[in-house]
């Protein structure tokens, strides 16, 4: 549904992708996402979260 990464040169796609500036916002970004979406935030440990709908 939504990547979220620190690094954007890791991610392409056909979902949205949010850049965020540190780990902070990232997190920030990812809970208010998966609350919007209704969806599960996953952490691949590689400066990305990924938003998904199981």
């Amino acid at each position: 549904m939504a990547v979220i990464t620190l690094n954007p040169e890791m991610v392409a796609g056909g979902a949205p992708i949010f850049i965020a500036r540190n780990e902070e916002e990232q997190k920030r970004i990812a809970l208010i996402l998966s609350r919007v979406l209704k969806g599960m935030v996953h952490d691949l440990e590689n400066g990305t979260y990924i938003i998904v709908k199981h």
